[in-house]
């Protein structure tokens, strides 16, 4: 089997770094990018023929571009693109600064939007190509004081739903990766925003307090394990569209899909009752 190449951002730490190690070991070729080269070209001077560190801020417009340029020059092609670059900050809707969960958005959703459209292009030409998007279990279960951070998962999770119905009949696939807490650092990594309101002490503030007290045991997932199965899932004979990684990731989502089939199903007759009387046979979806 030929080398698969991956472009993986966020890769100097955590579990694009464990992804990228993985994939290397299996024998693929890596573009391993971050905001900076520092830790990544380590990982590069390792595989010297396999892997590529590229410096690649996920929002500057220059950099996916000459990413993008980098790894078709270096290894023809793009078979992989991970989009797992992503930032968080904490605090209650109303208490977060707007400059935060703007800047927010910028990375965990355009910057992946914009990195796949500048991908596709060549996939397009070669009728081959996956898009990895990592989400999170709150990008379907949204958390207070998580909800920005929840919010922009949501998108991308809408964004790729989309991507993969309109890829998939000529030959690419797109799939969502929904991890739970892994041991990645990402409590030390993780930001307060904005000054805490009183009135939020008992939900985005009980939340708040703790992130102080957080430790690396309190995190069940596994990155290598994690590397490992989304390999699986990316060189499967029918890739799937949602994979779910870790076991408070499978409860929190089956607890919120029990919860939406409840209320969906509640909800049947109220539905039904604001057609036009007859409409619903003629409706185009």
């Amino acid at each position: 089997m030929s080398r698969r190449t991956w472009l993986i951002t966020g890769a100097s730490s955590g579990l694009g770094k464990a992804l990228a190690e993985h994939v290397l070991a299996q024998g693929d070729q890596v573009v391993a990018t971050a905001s900076s080269t520092q830790a990544t070209a380590e990982l590069a001077a390792r595989y010297p023929q396999t892997a590529l560190a590229v410096k690649l801020d996920v929002t500057d417009a220059g950099d996916r571009l000459a990413g993008v340029r980098a790894a078709e020059e270096r290894f023809g092609g793009i078979d992989v693109l991970v989009n797992n670059a992503a930032i968080d900050f904490v605090g209650a809707l109303e208490e977060q600064e707007e400059s935060d969960y703007r800047g927010l958005f910028e990375v965990n959703f355009f910057g992946a939007v914009a990195l796949t459209r500048a991908v596709l292009p060549g996939m397009r030409a070669r009728r081959t190509g996956t898009v990895v998007n990592v989400s999170s279990m709150d990008g379907l279960a949204s958390l207070p004081a998580n909800g920005y951070y929840s919010a922009s998962k949501f998108a991308l999770e809408g964004f790729t739903e989309a991507l993969w119905q309109e890829i998939e009949p000529i030959g690419l696939h797109a799939m969502i990766i929904q991890p739970g807490s892994f041991r990645t650092g990402i409590e030390n990594r993780t930001k307060v925003s904005g000054e805490a309101i009183a009135d939020y002490a008992a939900t985005a503030g009980a939340f708040r307090t703790m992130m102080g007290s957080l430790t690396p045991e309190m995190f069940p997932g596994d990155p290598e394990r994690a590397a490992e199965a989304i390999l699986r899932a990316v060189t499967a004979p029918k890739p799937a569209h949602w994979v779910v990684l870790g076991s408070d990731a499978q409860r929190r989502i089956g607890v919120k899909l029990d919860q939406l089939r409840a209320e969906f199903e509640a909800g049947r007759e109220l539905a039904f009752s604001t057609d036009f009387p007859g409409a619903a046979d003629n409706a185009v979806l």
